[in-house]
């Protein structure tokens, strides 16, 4: 079945990276096909940035997002310019920690990264715990596969810190978050 999935924030997220970390648990982890597409500004941090998947069972003929039904924003900026112009039906998720404006209740579901992430000791894992609450809210790809992507991308000394971000992005799901 394919999905697109559009990720989208700010230079210095983590953005690209999950993408990255989202495709290669789809791709070599959990057997299916994936497409991986970056964006950003000119600007080192703070400036627009986006990561693009297309992940299918079947082989993928057309790499391009079209209409992704899946949306991670964790910023303002990614929100204004993606979040309004999603189709109905769409999976919306944002953190709320950075997302203020958010509208349209009927397709969002929003998770404090940010300050769990702070929790955690480091802000710079609030992409992680986007994806663990991304994947326990849509199984776009499985928790092990993603597991596994963790450990074989990070550094192995930050490995540790990322895989309990990933946790506790499925543990809010769990917890009974707005899903």
């Amino acid at each position: 079945m394919r999905q697109e999935v559009r990720l989208g924030g700010f230079g210095g997220q983590g953005i690209v990276l999950a993408g990255y970390i989202l495709g290669k648990a789809a791709a070599l982890y959990d057997g299916k096909e994936a497409v991986f597409m970056q964006s950003y500004g000119p600007e080192a941090r703070g400036g627009a940035c986006a990561a693009e998947l297309i992940i299918d069972d079947e082989p993928i003929d057309y790499p391009m997002v079209s209409n992704p039904e899946l949306l991670v924003l964790m910023s303002q900026e990614a929100f204004s310019k993606y979040g309004s112009a999603a189709a109905e039906g769409a999976q919306l998720i944002v953190d709320t920690d950075l997302v203020e404006s958010a509208t349209r209740e009927d397709w969002l579901h929003d998770i404090p990264a940010t300050r769990i992430a702070e929790e955690l000791g480091n802000r710079m894992v609030a992409n992680v715990i986007m994806l663990g609450f991304l994947c326990a809210t849509t199984g776009v790809v499985s928790r092990e596969a993603l597991e596994e992507s963790i450990r074989t991308t990070v550094r192995p000394g930050l490995a540790e810190l990322n895989l309990k971000a990933l946790a506790r992005g499925f543990e809010y799901v769990s917890a009974g978050a707005k899903v």
